[in-house]
């Protein structure tokens, strides 16, 4: 089932998200675990080979500890992989494995603030336990009984997933006002205010923060301004507003 959700950031501004529903998630999952198991068959495959071609001096001496040398890197591999791949991927791009951004989807903080990758270890160390639990059973479960759409990860580590719409949002603003190449802007005093504090702060805030409070603040007036206006990027049009205020 899919749902919305309204957020408020610290500076008083309201914005919905759609939230992803179950299916797109697990569709997501299925990706992800395909290409997982695609990593690990290759991986193994190549330590394989390479154990093969190697010396073999004293083999059967050496045969007990490289039994359990070879099985703790196989259980190193495997951790690495099924859950490691899901850490990086949403701590360092943007909130989205490939399943995700294949399914047009991503995780973000409660608030709407791109994920941090504090929270994405939380999430998905969580996913252990969940993945134990009847193969997502119970965090299917859950998800369906939470008004916010979360698993059992989400809510440990402050988290939801949303459908990621920028790209087709963006687009037809775009082509709506392909047309029109006089509208000019027409912002209210709230909101040129709202862009000369973002302008004046913009320095002190982390790098995420700032993308993310940029994209939504130009999102909101973008569609307001002449055409050669909207082809600029975020900040570069929140400069233009606030220098022509």
């Amino acid at each position: 089932m899919d749902r919305s959700i309204s957020v408020r950031t610290p500076e008083s501004i309201a914005f919905s998200y759609e939230l992803a529903g179950l299916g797109s998630r697990f569709l997501a999952l299925a990706v992800d675990m395909a290409l997982q198991i695609l990593i690990l068959v290759g991986t193994v495959y190549g330590i394989t080979l390479a154990a093969s071609q190697g010396p073999r001096t004293h083999a059967r001496i050496a045969a007990g500890p490289a039994e359990s040398f070879g099985i703790a890197v196989i259980v190193a591999i495997l951790f690495v992989v099924f859950f490691g791949y899901f850490i990086a991927f949403e701590a360092f791009w943007n909130g989205q494995t490939p399943g995700k951004k294949m399914l047009g989807i991503r995780v973000v903080r409660d608030g709407g603030y791109p994920l941090d990758p504090m929270g994405s270890l939380i999430r998905n160390l969580i996913r252990i336990g969940e993945l134990a639990l009847g193969f997502y059973a119970v965090s299917a479960i859950v998800t369906l009984l939470s008004p916010e759409n979360k698993r059992l990860g989400d809510m440990a580590a402050g988290t939801i997933v949303v459908r990621d719409a920028r790209v087709q949002s963006l687009t037809a603003i775009l082509e709506q006002a392909e047309g029109d190449v006089h509208r000019i802007a027409m912002l209210s005093e709230e909101e040129h205010a709202l862009i000369a504090r973002f302008i004046a702060r913009r320095q002190g805030m982390a790098p995420h923060y700032r993308r993310e409070l940029a994209f939504q603040i130009a999102d909101r007036v973008r569609k307001r301004v002449s055409s050669d206006l909207q082809r600029l990027d975020d900040e570069d049009l929140l400069e233009r507003l606030s220098a022509s205020s």
